[in-house]
Formats: C-alpha cells, sequence, structure tokens
C-alpha cells in the first residue's frame, strides 16, 4: 500500500513540472539564443541589400562616354596605346564583391583629363540594421565631409539642381563637337553671361567659388538614386595649368557609386568649364544608375 501511495505523488510532481514548461511556451514569443539579454523575445531579421555583387568597374564605363569625358582618347595614333587607354586601369581591390573601381588618363594638346569611377557595396554586420540603413549612414558621412553650400535660389525661385542643363551640351560632346569649344580649346568669350564668363573671371581675377552661378553649385541631387550629390572644386595644380575636379556620387540601396572627373588645362589661366564637366559626369552617373537598376 505504501509503494501505491508513493508512486502517484511522484506522478503529480512530474504532471507540475511539465505542465510549467509547457506553459512557458504557450504566450506566443519564441526565446532567440542570438538576443540572450531579452529571453522570449524574437529577434526580427532585416531584409538584406538588394545588391549582392558589383560590375566590373572598367568595362562600365563604355567607348562612347569615353569618348566624351577624355577628348584626346580619340587623338592617340598608336592603335595599342589607344587601346589601353579606353580599357583603363582597375584599382587594387581585396574583395570584388564589396568594392572597385577604375581609373583613365588622357593628354592632349589642351588638356589632361582624369576619370575615376568608384563602387562600393555596403554590407550591416549589425543584424539590426538593414544594409540598406547602414548605407544611408555612409552616405550621409560622405555628404557632410564634401562640406556642400547652403541651397543658392535661382531667379525661377527654385534651388538649382537636377535636371542636366547640358543634355544639349553633352550630345555635342559625344558627337566629338566639344572638345574644342569653351576653355579646352580657346579662352572663353563669356558670351551671353553662362559660365564660361565665370571661368573667365575666375582666370583674370582670381574669383572665389561664391562667384560661381547657382547652377553649377555644389549641390545635393534629387534625380540620381536614392539620394545623391556634385562638388566642384578648382584649384591650381601649378604656375602654368589649372584644374578643376567634379565629383557626382549617388547611392542607390546598398551600392555606393563615386564619380571623380577632373581636367587640368594645358593653356595658361583657362580654367575648364564647371557646367560642362558636371554635365558629363551626371550623365555618365545616370547611365551607371540606370545599369544597376537594370
Amino acid at each position: 500500500m505504501q509503494r501505491k501511495a508513493y508512486v502517484p505523488g511522484v506522478a503529480a510532481l512530474l504532471a507540475a513540472l511539465l505542465a510549467g514548461c509547457t506553459g512557458g511556451s504557450e504566450g506566443g514569443a519564441t526565446a532567440d539564443d542570438s538576443n540572450p539579454g531579452q529571453p522570449g523575445v524574437a529577434t526580427e531579421t532585416v531584409e538584406p541589400g538588394k545588391y549582392r555583387t558589383l560590375p566590373e568597374p572598367c568595362g562600365a564605363v563604355g567607348d562612347k562616354m569615353l569618348d566624351a569625358l577624355l577628348p584626346g582618347i580619340e587623338e592617340i595614333t598608336d592603335e595599342e596605346q589607344r587601346e589601353k587607354a579606353y580599357a583603363g586601369e582597375p584599382t587594387l581591390a581585396y574583395d570584388t564583391d564589396r568594392k572597385v573601381g577604375c581609373r583613365w588618363k588622357v593628354e592632349s594638346a589642351e588638356a589632361t583629363d582624369h576619370l575615376f569611377v568608384d563602387f562600393e557595396r555596403v554590407v550591416s554586420y549589425d543584424g539590426a540594421v538593414s544594409d540598406d540603413s547602414e548605407a544611408e549612414q555612409l552616405f550621409a558621412q560622405q555628404v557632410e565631409a564634401a562640406d556642400l553650400p547652403e541651397p543658392v535660389v535661382s531667379g525661377s525661385g527654385s534651388a538649382a539642381s537636377d535636371s542636366p542643363s547640358g543634355s544639349s551640351s553633352l550630345s555635342a560632346g559625344e558627337a566629338g563637337g566639344s572638345p574644342d569649344a569653351g576653355p579646352s580649346g580657346e579662352p572663353p568669350t563669356g558670351a551671353g553671361g553662362t559660365p564660361s564668363s565665370s571661368a573667365s573671371a575666375s582666370s583674370s581675377t582670381g574669383a572665389s567659388p561664391d562667384e560661381t552661378p547657382a547652377e553649377v553649385q555644389p549641390r545635393l541631387l534629387d534625380d540620381l538614386g536614392d539620394e545623391a550629390f556634385v562638388d566642384d572644386e578648382p584649384g591650381n595644380s601649378g604656375p602654368t595649368a589649372t584644374r578643376r575636379t567634379v565629383t557626382v556620387a549617388f547611392r542607390t540601396s546598398n551600392v555606393m557609386v563615386t564619380i571623380e572627373y577632373a581636367e587640368q588645362s594645358a593653356t595658361l589661366g583657362v580654367v575648364p568649364d564647371s557646367e560642362e564637366m558636371q554635365d558629363k559626369a551626371r550623365k555618365l552617373a545616370s547611365q551607371l544608375a540606370d545599369s544597376l537598376s537594370g
């Protein structure tokens, strides 16, 4: 009789323990071993970035675009050297799925042109932060480092930006018509108060960047990728040459793209035209954004 009384007591104890364990899992939340600091709370998984790979950088820029950006490239008579110029030089990359780049440099009688294209795919190592959010934070740092001026309101009442005013100028450049026009060939005449007059003023009076027309001021862009900006830095690299560097950077999802387009005039006192260079760089940026989206 004592044995029979003992067995039901043990069974009741085991049943109570089992009920307690079961009740702890019926609350609807699932414990996550990856988040031990918050027992009973499931960790939300963020979506990965849209892009898992990057394009081949030197092949991302077509020959027609290189003709417009690097006018002297078609003047190279040696076929082997010309092919080498079109091919570009890839930058050192340790992980081609994370960061790649390519450089081009072409010299001509009028100027020396440099082009650099950089692709970076951002990956978040924080399980609570998406790749896109991480890329957005990094791009914000890039914008801050560019130290863009406050937006300037144009005569039409809106801040100057966005629609590439030089689409017609770019078409001419691609057709080979622009290399001989403007600062790359002969000193600007300043007709119509266009940026060429600004270039002339800069070379003759040492005008500051504050005198640059609003349409070509460094600024944010809202027609390129998820977010973008253009920067423009004129500067002297020597007593007989003036160099201008235009940077266009944009982010689309978790990929950031940076284009640096520089021209150094071979003519004393001639500043490379800001509007023309920005239009060319922005057109390349649009093509790269389209190729990523496709």
